[in-house]
């Protein structure tokens, strides 16, 4: 009898042990794809059976239409873009930083570096894809020899792009900037202004729309075409030959460290493909300039 309880005793022990054993084996964790913005799903592999959505903020014209005609290139290689689209230069930016967008397409490199400077937000361009070249156009006077001493002339009140809507000014002697300014020129670096023209700052979306009201404005490309605007009309426009080219070339952003994302590399590699460079060529008809 004391044989036969030792072996159950036994028996029970060595069945707490191999449970004590099993359970100290953990099984393999799975966990879902890590998306970069909220709604998206730009984190996981291209080869997973469905397209993958890269979100991604732009203007309206012309970058909204150009992330349209890379989508079809995008859907070959597995993703699909869910574009939104913005009017003002804030919100794209800020919706980039919180997660709400995987990326954005709508501005140049020096307004990036001032917008990160200013708001302490973390993003980086990661492909350089056109240019946009500023032109002066004509209001309630409509040529330049007949703008008369006290005219209204408008500019972006936004710090990199009324420094480039100055120095355009400055380029056809209306004006004259204090020495080494450049691209952070502000109203307030005006050193000579023979005609004492009113320079106004203006929101860049409200340009075009208040051109009846002003003599003239200097506007962005993307809001000008958007207005119907053509470049060949205007008074003035940047030499698209000078350094302001390469300067305030458009870009592809995204959030610090998320550059080598493979969604993201296959929009920067949509956007820059053969294919994009003859869209824009042959839809802006010299107005936008491909940089790749």
């Amino acid at each position: 009898m004391m044989k036969k309880t030792i072996a159950i005793l036994l028996s029970f022990l060595l069945c707490l042990g191999a449970l004590s054993g099993c359970g100290g084996t953990a099984a393999p964790s799975t966990t879902g794809s890590e998306n970069v913005g909220e709604g998206s799903s730009a984190g996981l592999p291209a080869n997973s059976g469905e397209l993958v959505t890269i979100r991604v903020g732009a203007s309206i014209t012309p970058h909204s239409e150009i992330l349209q005609a890379a989508n079809k290139l995008l859907e070959e290689k597995g993703y699909t873009l869910d574009i939104v689209e913005f009017d003002d230069y804030i919100l794209p930016n800020l919706n980039v930083e919180s997660g709400e967008l995987d990326a954005n397409f709508f501005q140049h490199r020096p307004y990036l570096e001032n917008f990160n400077e200013e708001n302490n937000t973390h993003l980086v361009p990661v492909a350089i894809i056109h240019y946009e070249p500023f032109g002066l156009y004509p209001g309630k006077t409509t040529s330049l020899d007949a703008l008369a001493d006290g005219a209204q002339v408008a500019v972006p009140n936004d710090g990199t792009n009324e420094a480039r809507a100055l120095l355009l000014l400055e380029s056809l002697g209306l004006i004259t900037l204090k020495e080494g300014v450049g691209t952070t020129a502000t109203i307030l670096d005006i050193a000579e202004n023979p005609k004492n023209l009113q320079i106004t700052e203006m929101a860049a979306a409200q340009l075009a729309r208040s051109l009846q009201d002003v003599d003239m404005a200097v506007i962005n490309g993307n809001y000008a075409l958007q207005a119907g605007l053509d470049l060949n009309n205007a008074l003035a426009t940047e030499d698209k030959e000078s350094e302001i080219a390469d300067t305030y070339a458009n870009v592809l952003v995204v959030k610090e460290d998320n550059e080598k994302m493979e969604a993201i590399q296959a929009l920067a590699e949509a956007l820059t493909s053969p294919e994009i460079k003859e869209f824009i060529d042959k839809t802006y008809n010299g107005i936008f300039l491909p940089l790749f």
